[in-house]
């Protein structure tokens, strides 16, 4: 058991001082950076160091999300030993975007996501020649850390990811959507609109939220969002649902080039993602003979999609579990 656990899981009773002592002055710590990804959209991100560390972390954040909603994230995996860098992926966060609208979530092609990210690796951690390496993804950012993995099996000591995007949670039958999504493909003006059911980023109730059981940590999260309104994302294009759609079927067929030790952790609450294609990409994991730890997702029992955003217990766990398997590897 890790040495913070016992800090983890009594954080939120003093959520607020917290966040506006130790947290806010380690955020005032970071080095933000950026770079040109494909098609030179403009890339940020930020890195946490310390001259003691040897081994660092690379997180790989899901739909919509910017590295400033990362911090506390950030400071944990900071004070278990590692150098951080979170990527803010293109369309979202403080990097560039695709589309006239800001709040349409967008993407040409899902493979752009993979190369800005070995873009970030060859300029942020090939030079500084780090002992160790690791991938900790979460939703989207683990379908993009899945398919770098394959394309780049000698990159990382070892992965993470959390309610991985190997499937999408759809709210009809499969073949309806691919229907409605191969028509929207054809016309320009459906293409690259907001997905039947979504529009422009909006904050939830608490109640309502199908992310989290953490009010504070969900109400810190609107925050971020209130106070810099160029982190907002709202809704999908259909485009972006069938990349990503056909992304998570790449990802089974190239499972088998995933050779990195890899732990997968879902969430039994999911409504995001599809937790049944968790099961299939350890299934073909365990079939190419290099399977995921455990040759089955770890399920952390009552948790939503937001498994390192959730309650005390629940992110404890699911830390624990993530730092104790990196120290192994």
């Amino acid at each position: 058991m890790s040495s913070n656990f016992a800090k983890w899981l009594t954080r939120e009773k003093e959520f607020s001082a917290f966040a506006t002592g130790p947290l806010l002055d380690f955020w005032r710590q970071r080095e933000e950076g950026q770079f040109a990804g494909v098609d030179d959209v403009p890339i940020h991100y930020v890195r946490f160091s310390a001259f003691e560390h040897d081994s660092v972390i690379v997180v790989s954040p899901g739909r919509i999300e910017s590295y400033v909603k990362y911090p506390e994230l950030a400071y944990d995996l900071f004070h278990s030993g590692y150098d951080v860098v979170i990527v803010d992926h293109r369309g979202q966060g403080r990097s560039g975007r695709m589309l006239d609208d800001p709040h349409r979530g967008h993407v040409q092609h899902f493979d752009d996501y993979v190369e800005d990210f070995h873009r970030l690796y060859e300029r942020e951690i090939t030079p500084r020649h780090y002992n160790k390496k690791y991938v900790l993804a979460h939703s989207m950012g683990g379908a993009i850390a899945a398919l770098f993995l394959a394309k780049y099996p000698q990159t990382f000591d070892a992965a993470a990811f959390c309610a991985p995007m190997t499937g999408i949670y759809l709210p009809m039958p499969g073949w309806i959507s691919r229907r409605i999504l191969n028509w929207a493909e054809n016309h320009p003006l459906r293409r690259d609109g907001y997905a039947l059911g979504t529009g422009h980023w909006r904050p939830l109730p608490f109640v309502v939220n199908r992310l989290t059981h953490s009010r504070e940590r969900y109400r810190r999260n609107l925050r971020f969002y209130a106070d810099y309104p160029e982190l907002q994302v709202g809704g999908p294009t259909y485009h972006w649902v069938r990349e990503s759609i056909e992304a998570g079927m790449h990802i089974l067929q190239q499972a088998e080039k995933i050779t990195t030790p890899l732990l997968l952790l879902q969430a039994s609450e999911d409504r995001v993602v599809d937790n049944r294609s968790h099961l299939a990409f350890c299934q073909a994991m365990a079939v190419a003979g290099h399977p995921c730890e455990g040759e089955k997702p770890m399920v952390i029992e009552g948790a939503r999609h937001e498994i390192l955003f959730e309650r005390d217990d629940l992110r404890a766990q699911a830390l624990d579990a993530i730092m104790r398997f990196f120290a192994r590897h």
